[in-house]
């Protein structure tokens, strides 16, 4: 590869990086969770909390129990973009959970996800 051929290449790669690091920084990834994913408790939680990594605007969270039951819950009490969320929490009993969440981050992107948790 000549000279040339090789700061260009050079060049490129080090435009991708810096477009690829911004991209990745923007979102307003999930931090954390309580419960956390996964977890198994001995009781049943009075809420549930979500922290982003940045501000995000949750448009809907549910929760589906081992049953099926899928409620939706409140969100009422947030407005704009938040890092923490702590949402008041009414389970049906021992089982599986999953929370489900969608939202808009403060940089204009979709997101999404989910974390599960179990009652016995």
């Amino acid at each position: 590869m000549t000279k040339e051929g090789t700061i260009m290449r050079d060049f490129l790669l080090a435009g991708f990086l810096v477009v690829w690091a911004s991209i990745a920084t923007a979102h307003s990834p999930l931090k954390s969770t309580t419960p956390a994913n996964d977890a198994t408790l001995t009781e049943v939680p009075t809420e549930i909390k979500l922290n982003f990594g940045n501000g995000i605007h949750l448009t809907r969270l549910t929760v589906t129990h081992a049953t099926g039951k899928k409620d939706k819950l409140d969100l009422g009490t947030y407005s704009g973009f938040t890092k923490r969320y702590q949402i008041p929490f009414e389970a049906i009993g021992v089982g599986k959970y999953l929370i489900e969440w969608r939202g808009l981050g403060n940089d204009g992107h979709a997101l999404n996800g989910k974390f599960s948790f179990t009652v016995e």
